[in-house]
């Protein structure tokens, strides 16, 4: 849980930098790969990480730019990203203009149950990497690079001049 802003925006840089470093690396083609029939594809489950920036905001009384919680995805890899890129410049701006460290202790009906602050800006953020591992699988099923974000990914290791790590 976070006690400052600052804490959660240490956080937020980095995982922010890794899910556009993810989106950098999709491309148009990829955006219709999906594990099954019924399963979401890589387009809508990207578009979901960058949706659910203002879907879960709103209810804390923030607002991001540059895209609505109900926008229809986009045909291009490219979009997706720079969409992304500005909802999460936004949700750092926004953070910084209206929240004080004491902001994070106020609660707010979050799905049926009284979350704080705080405790929504950690969900926020363990939602994004649960969808983007997600989205690491679809992405060699595509035959797309991964990048590495909390190690080195096989071509990253290969790259090093190491035996990928199995």
């Amino acid at each position: 849980m976070y006690h400052t802003i600052n804490e959660f925006l240490r956080d937020w840089k980095y995982e922010a930098d890794a899910t556009l470093g993810m989106f950098n690396a999709l491309t148009d083609a990829s955006l219709a790969q999906r594990v099954s029939p019924e399963g979401r594809d890589i387009r809508m489950l990207a578009w979901h990480i960058v949706t659910s920036l203002p879907e879960m905001t709103k209810r804390v009384g923030l607002g991001i730019e540059g895209v609505g919680e109900h926008d229809a995805a986009p045909d291009s890899a490219a979009v997706i990203a720079q969409v992304y890129a500005t909802a999460a410049t936004s949700l750092r701006e926004q953070l910084l203009q209206t929240w004080t460290d004491e902001t994070l202790a106020t609660e707010h009906d979050m799905y049926g149950e009284m979350w704080s602050n705080a405790k929504t800006l950690s969900v926020l953020l363990v939602h994004q990497i649960h969808h983007r591992a997600q989205l690491t699988v679809l992405m060699r099923q595509a035959g797309l690079r991964v990048p590495g974000i909390y190690g080195p990914a096989r071509e990253e290791w290969e790259a090093m001049g190491m035996p990928a790590q199995p």
